[in-house]
């Protein structure tokens, strides 16, 4: 029997693998962190390939003549290169649902830390400055303005909890009608500089493309209350880190939630690690133990789908392929 040819880059949770061993017409290959030369190497007859972090560059998919499909431990796809799959006719699937829930959750737990003083509050309770409570005052999050820039799986989710709170959401994301904005209990925007001025929280759940490296930078943060905190739980590079650091040092904004930067891991020099006025995590706001198991799962999933001639359309982020 021929046999499927998957290469699984950078191991995969038993939830998936498990996936592949019960099938007798698939056969894997795992590499860990494997160089690009590593991958050029083992593409020369591999069918599929279930990736984590690791880049796949145009060079690897040009070696690979069997490919079929390329599916992401995740839902980020900047690491692999999207047009040189589509020229082939290859779909790039991402395990789209997997940790929607879990980005949403910290998204909250930035905006509730930050306006609740909770490091600020943790680290003066255990050195003996109980009354800092007086000096440095919490904020409710009810009745606050927070814009989500980018309303999909993610997005729709915070909005959701953030109304829960009472919060009240404004929405910008050209790709979505304002009429289903407005469905969800939330406010459209059209003008992310002309929004700015008014918000408490501004969060990004937006993917990164040309269009949106530097998002956030010098101009948005100099138009953004003294008062007002950034999150951004979306990817690297799409908040300007020197133009933050300036910001939180300058006053123009109070703080900050960051989970993603702009080369990772970050040096422990960083110089946003020396402020108080930030939170930080290290890349980790959809890594949780249920969303590791849902992540490993979809991969798989994804992966057979597409051998067995049936993907799955909402997976597919070049639908031009289908």
């Amino acid at each position: 029997m021929n046999k499927f040819h998957v290469l699984v880059v950078d191991k995969l949770n038993d939830a998936g693998q498990s996936q592949f061993d019960a099938r007798d017409d698939v056969k894997t290959t795992v590499l860990q962190f494997p160089t690009e030369e590593e991958l050029i190497a083992h593409a020369h007859d591999i069918d599929a390939i279930a990736v984590q972090t690791t880049k796949i560059p145009r060079a690897v998919i040009e070696a690979a003549p069997n490919l079929k499909v390329v599916s992401r431990h995740g839902v980020g796809y900047d690491s692999v290169d999207v047009a040189a799959l589509t020229e082939r006719g290859i779909p790039l699937c991402v395990a789209a649902t997997s940790n929607a829930v879990s980005v949403a959750e910290h998204t909250m737990y930035f905006i509730l830390a930050l306006a609740k003083k909770s490091v600020e509050f943790d680290h003066a309770t255990r050195n003996d400055n109980f009354w800092i409570k007086r000096q440095m005052g919490a904020q409710d999050i009810a009745d606050k303005s927070v814009l989500l820039v980018g309303f999909g799986r993610i997005g729709t989710r915070v909005a959701k909890r953030a109304l829960a709170f009472d919060m009240k959401v404004f929405v910008i994301d050209p790709f979505v009608d304002d009429a289903e904005i407005k469905a969800a209990g939330c406010i459209p925007v059209n003008d992310l500089a002309a929004a700015l001025p008014e918000m408490d929280f501004v969060s990004l759940h937006c993917p990164k493309s040309p269009e949106t490296v530097n998002l956030m930078g010098k101009a948005q943060f100099a138009a953004m209350k003294p008062t007002a905190h950034v999150i951004n739980t979306a990817r690297g590079g799409m908040v300007d880190e020197d133009a933050l650091y300036d910001a939180l040092t300058s006053g123009a904004i109070a703080g900050a939630g960051i989970d993603v930067f702009a080369s990772e891991p970050p040096k422990p020099e960083h110089p946003l690690f020396q402020l108080d006025n930030i939170i930080v995590s290290p890349h980790s706001a959809g890594v949780t133990e249920q969303s590791i198991l849902r992540m490993a799962s979809q991969t798989a999933e994804n992966v057979l789908n597409v051998l067995d001639g049936k993907p799955n359309p909402d997976t597919v982020i070049n639908k031009e392929v289908l």
